[in-house]
């Protein structure tokens, strides 16, 4: 039987920021949009995380600034800073890494631990509870952790810990544990599906492990299959080790040397979408944008620019097409053009999109799901 630990920083972009500036400690902070000491301040962008004191006025993350402060006009906004969120998530990988036998980094903010075995030497919620402090004392933030037989009963664990928080969840127990749970507790079940789940008059996971997986196929297609052994709590996904991607990229090599400057501009633009869905969905940001172009003769030339973490195809197609006007100067044939993203570091999606309207966010979020239900050349 597994024993999987599923670890996740509470609030960690506000903690960070209160590591930084004791004074907003207790205080409501909202991280997002636009920081009040920026010129030409607007409420635009989303809430990107926000703090316990801002949630209790009902304040959540993907909000509309616009709204967030609405609800509560006495908050502290502030506009993020990723660079240093991602060097505290280090540290913390760091203190991991040198007490973890398996480790999996999901996000900037979570990881999964295998610790399969480790009751034959000492307890598996000793060691995790040693783990907790050990993070706290080497970085100042606080972490919740949930313990299970698989990563989505640990991740939900986590969730019923919070803040600061532990709960071991015993063997044969899984079931009984999240009955009793709202289905939109449960990961992945966004907005719509917990919508008309309720329509279908299911409030709890009780209730839909009950459903006929046949039924729930018609009516959610594949994702069916997968609510029901989610309410089921069945999940054999394995600790993937922690590997750090660096680059994703994508090359065409035309079959006839072209000089259609509308062709490699639409190459480029149908390798962007592709590349910054693939980073969504792997959760990654990227740092770097290279153009790579060879010509006819086999010369190949490259260039690259430094860019704000960030994986969004609006704010990186007008990059790209600048870099590709720059490198494109010979005019003569080109045999092969490409695109590659560096620097990659773990994130979700939105974080990078501190300025982007809320109805952005949605569009985007609605066209990858459609990509990843009918594959990324549906769009």
């Amino acid at each position: 039987m597994r024993s999987i630990l599923h670890l996740d920083l509470d609030t960690f972009f506000v903690s960070v920021e209160r590591l930084r500036n004791s004074e907003f400690c207790g205080k409501p902070l909202i991280i997002g949009g636009v920081s009040h000491n920026e010129p030409g301040y607007q409420n635009r962008g989303v809430v990107t995380s926000c703090s316990y004191e801002a949630r209790r006025f009902g304040v959540h993350a993907a909000m509309p600034i616009k709204l967030a402060r609405k609800l509560c006009p006495e908050a502290i906004f502030l506009r993020g800073d990723f660079d240093t969120y991602q060097k505290y998530s280090r540290l913390v990988t760091e203190v991991i890494a040198d007490q973890a036998p398996v480790f999996e980094k999901a996000s900037i903010d979570e990881f999964y631990l295998d610790l399969t075995g480790m009751d034959r030497y000492f307890g598996c919620q000793k060691w995790s509870g040693e783990l907790q402090q050990k993070v706290s004392k080497e970085t100042g933030l606080f972490a919740s952790y949930g313990l299970s037989v698989n990563k989505l009963i640990a991740k939900m664990g986590t969730t019923e810990s919070k803040p600061n928080g532990a709960l071991c969840i015993a063997v044969g127990t899984e079931k009984e544990f999240i009955a009793p749970l709202a289905v939109r507790k449960i990961p992945q079940v966004g907005r719509m599906t917990e919508q008309k789940l309720r329509q279908m008059g299911v409030q709890t996971i009780k209730v839909l492990r009950d459903i006929p997986p046949r039924l729930l196929e018609r009516e959610f297609g594949k994702n069916g299959i997968s609510l029901w052994k989610k309410a089921n709590a069945m999940d054999d996904r394995p600790v993937v080790p922690h590997r750090e991607r660096k680059t994703i990229g994508s090359e065409k090599t035309f079959q006839t040397d072209t000089i259609d400057i509308n062709l490699l501009r639409t190459e480029l633009l149908r390798m962007l979408q592709e590349l910054t869905f693939e980073l969504r969905k792997n959760k990654k940001l990227a740092a770097t944008v290279t153009i790579k172009i060879r010509y006819a003769d086999f010369n190949t030339f490259s260039k690259q620019k430094k860019i704000s973490h960030t994986a969004d195809d609006h704010s990186l197609k007008p990059v790209v097409l600048h870099l590709f006007e720059q490198l494109y100067e010979r005019r003569q044939r080109i045999r092969m053009i490409g695109l590659q993203f560096g620097k990659l570091v773990h994130g979700h999606p939105q974080m990078n999109l501190f300025d982007a309207p809320a109805k952005s966010l949605r569009l985007l979020g609605a066209m990858d799901g459609i990509r990843k239900r009918f594959g990324k050349g549906v769009i």
